[in-house]
């Protein structure tokens, strides 16, 4: 058996199409664009948390030396600081920095969520059309075992479409489904950090701060 007697476009095109054809039916095309936004970061830049510690770095240097008033916003190159660092010098509290974050924060979550869902439902429906495409070749077994060739072809395809389902679903979908999710997992963890690792260094320079007026709370409820 030689690796091209594996490849069977008709039997591909039963197990793929029909995958993602079910998939797309399955989830809406709203969620397929996303997908494919996610799927292109995969590919794309990795989120470069020194790189943004460094220069937020600067901002806080700045912070420090003129005061919150005096503060100008620092362009970090990345959209969700840009906006945080802007909106705490705006507002002179770090809890406008940390509700952009968390706006942010769950945008983030909400597309990569889209993402994991699309690929594990094409994890589960390949397989689905391994047996449709198993079925499709049984159709076309002759009606004598004495077929020859039209026989062998026929099983050559169901055993091959069952087998594109299974390795579709656990070597490709999944994988993918588990791969966004580690990454955005990943990046979620590195801007918390980095979050709190800006609000405890300006805590002191944020005189509307939310941590301050907590204090101020807890005081007057004891």
């Amino acid at each position: 058996m030689t690796t091209t007697s594996l490849i069977d476009p008709v039997s591909l095109a039963i197990v793929f199409g029909g995958t993602a054809a079910a998939t797309v039916l399955r989830c809406g095309w709203r969620e397929c664009v996303t997908t494919i936004t996610e799927i292109g970061q995969l590919w794309g830049e990795p989120f470069d948390a020194e790189k943004a510690r460094a220069e937020l770095a600067v901002q806080v240097q700045e912070i420090r030396r003129d005061g919150i008033l005096r503060a100008t916003p620092h362009v970090t190159g990345d959209a969700e600081f840009d906006e945080g660092t802007d909106a705490m010098i705006r507002t002179r509290s770090i809890g406008s920095l940390i509700a952009a974050h968390e706006k942010h924060k769950s945008r983030r979550g909400a597309m990569s969520s889209v993402a994991v869902h699309l690929f594990a439902q094409a994890a589960e429906l390949a397989p689905v059309f391994g047996m449709v495409g198993t079925l499709v070749a049984l159709s076309r077994l002759p009606g004598g075992v004495s077929g020859g060739s039209d026989f062998t072809g026929a099983i050559a395809m169901a055993v091959q479409t069952t087998l594109y389902g299974l390795l579709a679903a656990n070597l490709v979908f999944a994988p993918i489904s588990r791969l966004i999710e580690r990454r955005a997992r990943a990046e979620e963890n590195e801007r918390q950090l980095l979050v709190d690792w800006l609000a405890e260094q300006l805590a002191d320079s944020c005189p509307s701060s939310t941590a301050p007026a907590t204090r101020v709370t807890q005081r007057e409820a004891a």
